[in-house]
C-alpha cells in the first residue's frame, strides 16, 4: 500500500479519461465561441464575500466552503463555483457590456462524494452580462442545448421556471413558509431545519414521504410580475421560434440565493441515478452590484463534467479520442536512429513512438502492435548500410524500403499529413 493516496473526494484523471475531458472542454469552445464567448480564466480562490454573495442561506454558504485565513491574514475561500468569480471581474474591469464569457475548470465544496459527485468537480460554462433582453435567455440555454447535441446526448430534457423578480420572490417565499409552517408535521426533521433557512429548497426534496406535501405548494407563477411574466413568455417564445423543447417546472429553484427571473435545469433521463442534473444556470440580474460594481443583468449556465461524461457513457456516445500512434520506429542499430527519425516525424505532424534500452526486433514489433501505430519504420543493420528503412504497414503487413532521407516525407504522404 503506498504511503498517500489521494483525499476523500478527489481521484486523479488519468489517461485515457484525461484526454478525454480535455475534448470535453475543446467540443465546448467551440460551441460557445461561434457565439462570441472569450475565454476567461478567473482565480482558483477569492476573498470569501465573493463567495458569501451567493446566499447565507445556502448550503455552498453554510457547510460546504473550503475557507482558510492565508499567511497574509486575508479570510480566502476555494470557489465553489465560478460565476460570483466572473461577476467579481466585471465589477474590477469594467469591460464594456455585453460581456460574454466561458470558463473550464475545478470548484470545491465540502460535500458527502458519490457517484459523479466529488469534492473537487469541474466544470464548463458561460456568462453573458450587460442585457436583461430574455431572447438573450433563450440565445444561452440554446448554446446548452448545441453542446449536448454534439457530444451525441440525445436524452436530455430542458426544464424551465422563472423566479420573478426580486419583490415576487419574497412574497412568493413567504406564502411558501406559511404553507409548510401549516403542514409541519408531515415533513421530515431535515426539511424543517431547511423551512428555517430558506422555504425554497423545500421544493427540492427527494423524501417519497414529503412529495405529496411539496406537490400542493403554492406555485411561483402565481406571483409574478407583470413584468417577469412578460419576460417569461418571450423566453417560452424564443424556444418555440428555435425548436428547443421544455418542460416548464414551476418546482425549479435552484440551489443559489442569487438566481432571478429565468431559471433552467438539464436532466439526463439516461441516468439511473438520484442525481441526473448534468447542468443549468439562471439570471442573476442583482449579483454583480453586490459585489461592488454598476447595476448589471447578467445571464449564464454551468456544465458538469463528470455527470454529463456519465451520461454519455450511459448513451454510449463521446467515446475516448484515439491515442493511436502514426508511425512507430523500430531501431536495433542502438537508437540513434529512432530518436532522429521519431522527431522528423513530429515535426511533419506525425505523432511518432519507439522503445527505449535497446530491446530485441521481436520486443520493438510487439510495442509496435500495441500502440495502434498505422506503420512501422524498421531500421536494423542492413538497412542502415544501404541507406534505407524498411516502412510495414500495420493494417495488412506489407512492406516496402524507402530511402532514409525519404522515408519521414513518404509515410506522412501516405497518412494524408497536410504538411508533408
Amino acid at each position: 500500500m503506498p504511503s498517500f493516496q489521494t483525499t476523500p473526494g478527489t481521484r486523479d484523471i488519468l489517461p485515457p479519461d484525461a484526454a478525454r475531458w480535455r475534448s470535453f472542454v475543446e467540443e465546448f469552445d467551440a460551441v460557445v465561441s461561434l457565439a462570441g464567448f472569450q475565454h476567461i480564466v478567473v482565480p482558483m480562490f477569492e476573498d470569501l464575500g465573493v463567495f458569501q454573495r451567493l446566499g447565507d442561506a445556502t448550503d455552498v454558504v453554510t457547510k460546504e466552503m473550503y475557507d482558510f485565513v492565508d499567511k497574509g491574514g486575508r479570510h480566502v475561500a476555494l470557489r465553489p463555483e465560478q460565476t460570483a468569480g466572473v461577476c467579481r471581474s466585471f465589477a474590477q474591469h469594467r469591460p464594456l457590456p455585453p460581456w460574454k464569457v466561458w470558463y473550464s475548470g475545478p470548484n470545491f465544496r465540502y460535500e458527502r462524494a458519490q457517484h459523479g459527485r466529488y469534492r473537487q468537480f469541474d466544470q464548463v460554462g458561460v456568462e453573458a452580462l450587460g442585457s436583461d433582453d430574455p431572447l438573450l435567455d433563450v440565445e444561452v440555454i440554446a448554446l446548452a442545448v448545441d453542446f449536448f447535441r454534439n457530444l451525441g446526448l440525445r436524452n436530455v430534457v430542458l426544464n424551465i421556471n422563472s423566479l420573478g423578480d426580486s419583490g415576487d420572490r419574497a412574497r412568493y417565499v413567504e406564502a411558501l413558509s406559511q404553507y409548510f409552517q401549516g403542514r409541519i408535521s408531515e415533513l421530515s426533521p431535515e426539511s424543517v431545519a431547511t423551512l428555517e433557512r430558506n422555504p425554497l429548497r423545500v421544493l427540492d426534496s427527494k423524501r417519497e414521504s414529503e412529495q405529496a406535501v411539496v406537490a400542493q405548494a403554492p406555485s411561483i407563477s402565481g406571483f409574478l410580475s407583470d413584468e417577469a411574466a412578460s419576460h417569461f413568455t418571450q423566453v417560452k417564445q424564443g424556444l418555440d421560434a428555435l425548436g428547443i423543447a421544455y418542460v416548464v417546472n414551476e418546482r425549479l429553484v435552484r440551489g443559489l440565493d442569487y438566481y432571478c427571473r429565468t431559471t433552467f435545469e438539464f436532466q439526463s433521463t439516461a441516468l439511473e441515478s438520484a442525481q441526473t442534473a448534468v447542468g443549468g444556470g439562471g439570471r442573476y440580474d442583482g449579483l454583480v452590484e453586490d459585489l461592488g460594481g454598476p447595476a448589471t443583468p447578467g445571464i449564464g449556465f454551468a456544465i458538469g463534467l463528470d455527470r454529463t461524461l456519465l451520461a454519455c457513457d450511459a448513451e454510449q456516445v463521446f467515446p475516448h479520442p484515439s491515442t493511436k500512434a502514426d508511425v512507430f520506429v523500430i531501431d536495433t542499430t542502438g537508437g540513434m536512429q529512432a530518436l532522429q527519425l521519431c522527431q522528423q516525424f513530429r515535426t511533419a505532424g506525425c505523432a511518432s513512438e519507439r522503445a527505449y534500452g535497446g530491446r530485441a526486433m521481436k520486443a520493438q514489433m510487439k510495442a509496435a502492435d500495441k500502440s495502434g501505430a498505422t506503420y512501422a519504420v524498421i531500421i536494423g543493420t542492413d538497412e542502415l548500410s544501404q541507406g534505407v528503412a524498411t516502412v510495414k504497414s500495420m493494417v495488412d503487413g506489407q512492406q516496402e524500403e524507402i530511402l532514409l532521407d525519404a522515408v519521414v516525407q513518404h509515410v506522412a504522404a501516405q497518412l494524408g499529413k497536410v504538411n508533408s
